[in-house]
């Protein structure tokens, strides 16, 4: 009987694990995007933590044109007699072959030719341009250095359908049928010149297709263009190399008796090896550490390496020209690195064909991974309300050792690719997903209040609804609030600069003092929206002091920016880019304050027009280059504060025209002489201003520059100086009410 109730008791769970254990099967199934990518991360790990080995006498070498060589050689693109003394040099070093990761499409405008034809357009004398022209080209030069050499020449491949069709130098032997239901079709193709091609031994294409995420993980071996089989550049290179005849490509003719589906590639056979693929005609990299021979470009051609290092550097190996400088535009991202030049990608591949080393995806891991999945998971549905929560995490944690420790020692005994974040994830859900059906009933008014966390900002609206829930209703209420916006200026081109994990340090150190000052005057913190601040005050929490906490707030905002600047830029390991500088706009009025939202997602927030305009306000602070601007309704809150009167603007979207001030301090400088001077001179000013007195207003403003530099605004007597200056030229007409019309948010 006891067994029999306990069965009953623990059914919830059970059926719980099974639904969860199910989803992540069908998930399986499906790979979505980014639980795909996931198990490509881990793959990103184990490289990193176990890249390849290369041995000092690898048979492949890089020829770099890095930035080093760009300052020492000129811009690119280089001469052809530049490349052409780089090809003589690796031939006569004793290359087995020269492959260049680099299409040259285009003809040398430094031919003598094409310099000959410019200087007749610019009027040089006949008999000399004539004589000039007459010499060979530069491209002339260069196909006579790859007809002596063994060079294979490289092609972009697209799907553009433009340029002519590829004609291999060693066209494949195909061994069942054609795989054209995975392996990539391309229309067209951006090739060498013709005489560069001809003379190439060789030629492969470059064209590399990275996944979702960005990053290179396999290089293909084979495609298909126009309907025919041709290789890659670094199969070309391994086949020019091994003096070889034309590579096998072993395909399924879907009879069940070769591995793979209907149409799918299986293997490429060249010179005595066999290279497994995928169904693609890919080979998953096994990048290198970085032992591999790496020779910068003006060594070579400026012959700051001697004959016999040359000799030592490239005799018989396999040498890639390509460039990682960044006006090449050959950048690609790999598990062990952001930005690396392409070359790098198509030197691995040959090198791992060389060494025989290949990383794999086998056939038959997918079944393995689905088969953990359903025994771990499984198991754990059964055994989980038994051991209770402890123990099996317990029992979570051993799963998940067994998986990782598998797939680990599958990458580094075996070079297999072995998921483990699908049999992970089933251990992982089934045990969250039955601790809560277990504990259900017991913790279901704490998991509610929990849910609110996601829902509100505030710790006080937190404590609110845990003593009564059904304040989680749709709606809101009508208030007078005090709404502050504050964002970075030019925090755009910051961004630029930095990479995004900089960017969030930065952001993290800026917006933790700032929301600690907002918070300190009892503000609720809206929401960040990237770099800027949405504020407010009076909700949920009475206020009746909102309006001189918000200003306050404000000042303290600007007054610690200053002091970040001051001390973060000193301070190790923190990314601070230079002088950080923000504007401040607040507002007073009514605001709809409640839940907004959904019925299933709920954000308590704020809406109305006083909202809209402290966002116009916050960006009238660049025009009017002060740091806090605030309305006419806040202003008349501030008795005694440092306010100085800016203009009356018709903001975006806005017909009313509003009149706006600028707040420079508290009251003790509001009490200083200096601040008394300006706030009379810029009142007389705008009275003039809008009287079209220019004479007036221009005399005001050199009256008063002393007293707009000492206060931080010397822009703004700039700006009206160029307002006037402006009027002046172009008068506005009596019935001018003074009003400035804004053009941008």
């Amino acid at each position: 009987m006891f067994h029999r109730l306990r069965r009953l008791r623990d059914a919830p769970a059970i059926v719980a694990g099974l639904v969860a254990l199910a989803l992540v099967v069908l998930l399986q199934l499906a790979q979505p995007g980014m639980l795909g990518r996931i198990g490509l991360a881990v793959f990103d790990a184990y490289q990193r933590a176990a890249p390849r080995q290369v041995d000092e006498d690898a048979r492949v070498a890089v020829v770099d044109i890095d930035e080093a060589s760009i300052e020492r050689l000129g811009q690119w693109p280089w001469p052809r007699t530049e490349l052409a003394a780089l090809t003589d040099r690796l031939s006569a070093a004793g290359a087995a072959a020269v492959v260049f990761d680099i299409v040259l499409s285009e003809p040398d405008r430094t031919s003598p030719a094409e310099v000959a034809a410019l200087q007749r357009r610019l009027g040089t004398e006949a008999a000399l341009t004539e004589a000039f022209a007459q010499l060979p080209s530069h491209d002339a030069l260069l196909a006579r250095s790859f007809a002596r050499a063994p060079v294979v020449a490289a092609y972009f491949l697209d799907r553009g359908g433009h340029g002519g069709t590829i004609e291999p130098k060693a066209s494949f032997t195909l061994h069942g049928t054609l795989p054209s239901r995975e392996v990539r079709h391309y229309d067209g193709a951006i090739q060498p010149l013709p005489a560069l091609e001809a003379a190439a031994r060789g030629s492969g294409f470059v064209s590399l297709e990275s996944d979702a995420d960005g990053i290179v993980r396999r290089a293909p071996l084979v495609a298909i263009h126009r309907g025919v089989l041709v290789p890659s550049l670094s199969l070309e290179a391994l086949r020019v190399a091994e003096g070889a005849g034309s590579p096998d490509l072993l395909a399924s003719d879907g009879s069940g008796e070769t591995l793979g589906a209907g149409g799918a590639a299986v293997a490429v056979r060249l010179a005595g090896r066999a290279i497994p693929v995928n169904g693609a005609g890919e080979r998953w990299i096994h990048f290198p550490s970085a032992a591999r021979m790496v020779l910068p470009a003006w060594q070579v051609i400026d012959g700051a390496l001697d004959d016999e290092a040359m000799v030592r550097a490239v005799r018989g190996k396999i040498v890639f020209i390509g460039g990682s400088a960044a006006g090449l535009q050959d950048l690609v991202s790999t598990p062990l690195a952001e930005r690396v030049g392409g070359v790098t990608v198509h030197a691995a591949a040959t090198e791992q064909m060389l060494a025989g080393d290949f990383l794999e995806r086998p056939d038959w891991a997918f079944g393995l991974e689905l088969l953990l999945v359903l025994l771990l998971g499984g198991g754990l549905v059964l055994l989980l309300p038994r051991l209770g929560a402890a123990f099996g995490a317990l029992a979570v944690l051993g799963g998940i050792a067994l998986v990782g420790g598998g797939s680990w020692l599958a990458f580094t005994r075996a070079n297999y690719l072995l998921d483990p974040t699908w049999p992970v994830l089933a251990l992982l859900a089934v045990y969250a997903v039955q601790t809560v059906a277990v504990f259900y009933r017991e913790e279901r008014r704490r998991a509610y209040i929990h849910s609110a966390f996601d829902r509100y900002l505030s710790p006080e609206m937190v404590r609110r609804i845990a003593e009564d829930p059904d304040q989680l209703e749709l709606g809101g209420e009508e208030r007078e609030m005090s709404v502050l916006m504050c964002d970075i200026r030019g925090f755009s081109r910051m961004s630029e600069r930095y990479s995004p994990r900089e960017v969030i340090d930065f952001l993290i150190e800026f917006l933790t003092p700032m929301s600690d000052i907002l918070l300190a005057r009892q503000a609720t913190l809206d929401k960040y929206i990237g770099d800027a601040i949405l504020a407010f005050w009076n909700a949920p929490l009475d206020d009746p002091d909102h309006p001189r906490n918000a200003a306050r707030a404000a000042l303290e905002m600007v007054a610690a920016t200053a002091e970040l600047n001051r001390t973060m830029p000193g301070r190790k390991g923190v990314v601070w880019p230079g002088e950080v500088s923000i504007g401040i706009g607040i507002n007073a009025g009514l605001c709809c304050v409640g839940n907004m939202g959904s019925r299933q997602r709920l954000s308590y927030s704020l809406i109305g027009d006083t909202v809209n305009m402290a966002s116009r306000l916050e960006g009238l602070t660049k025009q009017y280059h002060v740091p806090i601007v605030v309305g006419s309704a806040l202003a008349a809150e501030l008795p005694g504060l440092a306010l100085v009167e800016l203009d009356r603007v018709r903001v975006v979207g806005r017909d009313a025209p509003e009149t706006i001030f600028a707040l420079l301090g508290d009251e003790g400088l509001a009490g200083e002489s200096g601040f008394v001077r300006l706030a009379e001179t810029h009142s007389a000013l705008l009275k003039a201003y809008r009287a079209q007195q220019w004479d007036r207003a221009e005399a005001l403003l050199d009256e008063g520059e002393g007293a707009y530099a000492a206060l931080g605004v010397a822009g703004l007597a700039a700006l009206m100086r160029e307002r006037i200056a402006s009027l002046r030229g172009d008068p506005p007409g009596e019935g001018w009410d003074g009003v400035y019309q804004a053009v941008s948010k």
